[in-house]
């Protein structure tokens, strides 16, 4: 199991990183104004055009720390990772089920199936909490649906088949998105999802949620040894992440959405937090994504007991898990891939 460190984030577009022994330094107009020792750190995310330094990018991938470039508006550009690590048999067989329309339907269901379920308990959750303040008829209704779906999805015949009812089970959920949002509802209002760019305060702070998210799933993959770009619902494309998309697919209402609900309802982000662009679009302003970022290293360190493993583990550790039980049912040690399940 690998150890859970902690993620170093540069939110200033006018901070360049370097190397200086063993530690990253920090430089703003050619002053230091910080370091930060690598072996404290897991990964790097640096936003902005401003860059980081061959040597630190090479002492990073030697002490296997990723670098995940984001641009200012908090959209992925590219990551950088040491040598491919992990068994050759392992990444093999990923390949070979891959590749087995069977198979990869029959973990595609897993993922879907975990997606659903927890879509449906982070409703669930908002009803039992919020009696009071929400439409517990329509979360329910909303529920209820998504049950159905779950059904639907473990005898669905074809990938194609599957992903339009996870594309209709979503739309059912996001429809109910903007109940859970009890505070600042002026300013955050959720009415679509939409994205590349966002256009509202909510899908901003969604596409960046799934942003880090979908790296801390690309990481995990590496760590144990698969390889995050071949994928099993998300088929193969150029340059996309897709089994660290499959495994976030069953953490994106569980982990990221409700992060962004939370910190919307607690007014950890602001209106004054977000800026709109003139194309419409809406991004985090350099504050916005220092308390966004703060907030979301603060989460990955709470605690949970893993529904498979009945153990407690911090949040930050969960996509490791569930690509080390990935591995494992790959190697046969398990009859069928776990899917994570939150209640």
């Amino acid at each position: 199991m690998k150890k859970l460190l902690n993620t170093l984030y540069n939110t200033s577009e006018n901070r360049y990183l370097s190397l200086d022994g063993l530690n990253i330094v920090v430089l703003e107009e050619n002053k230091e104004i910080g370091r930060v020792p690598l072996h404290n750190l897991e990964s790097v995310i640096t936003v902005g055009y401003t860059g980081v330094s061959p040597a630190l990018m090479a002492a990073c991938a030697e002490q296997d720390i990723s670098i995940c470039f984001l641009k200012p508006d908090g959209r992925f550009m590219a990551r950088v990772t040491g040598k491919t690590r992990g068994n050759v048999i392992l990444r093999k067989t990923q390949y070979a089920y891959s590749e087995d329309t069977k198979r990869a339907l029959d973990i595609s269901v897993n993922f879907i199936i975990g997606k659903l379920y927890n879509s449906k308990w982070v409703l669930e959750r908002v009803k039992r909490d919020h009696t009071m303040r929400v439409d517990s008829s329509k979360l329910s209704h909303c529920s209820e649906l998504l049950s159905s779906f779950t059904d639907m999805a473990r005898r669905s015949d074809s990938l194609e088949e599957l992903r339009g009812i996870e594309g209709e089970a979503a739309s059912i959920y996001f429809s109910a998105f903007d109940e859970m949002i009890l505070q600042q509802k002026e300013n955050f209002r959720f009415e679509n999802r939409n994205r590349r760019p966002p256009t509202d305060n909510v899908n901003a702070l969604l596409s960046l949620a799934y942003t880090l998210l979908a790296n801390m799933c690309a990481s995990a993959a590496e760590t144990v040894g698969l390889d995050p770009y071949v994928g099993f619902l998300h088929r193969d494309r150029s340059g996309r992440a897709s089994f660290a998309l499959d495994i976030m697919e069953e953490l994106r209402s569980v982990f990221a959405d409700r992060f962004v609900i939370n910190i919307i309802n607690k007014r950890v982000i602001s209106p004054n937090d977000l800026t709109k662009k003139e194309n419409g679009a809406v991004y985090l302003n350099e504050d916005g994504k220092k308390k966004f970022f703060t907030a979301f290293q603060n989460r990955k360190k709470d605690m949970i007991t893993h529904p498979f493993l009945g153990e407690k583990i911090e949040w930050g550790m969960v996509p490791y898990v569930q690509a080390l039980l990935f591995s494992r049912y790959l190697r046969g040690d398990l009859d069928q891939y776990p899917p994570f399940l939150w209640k």
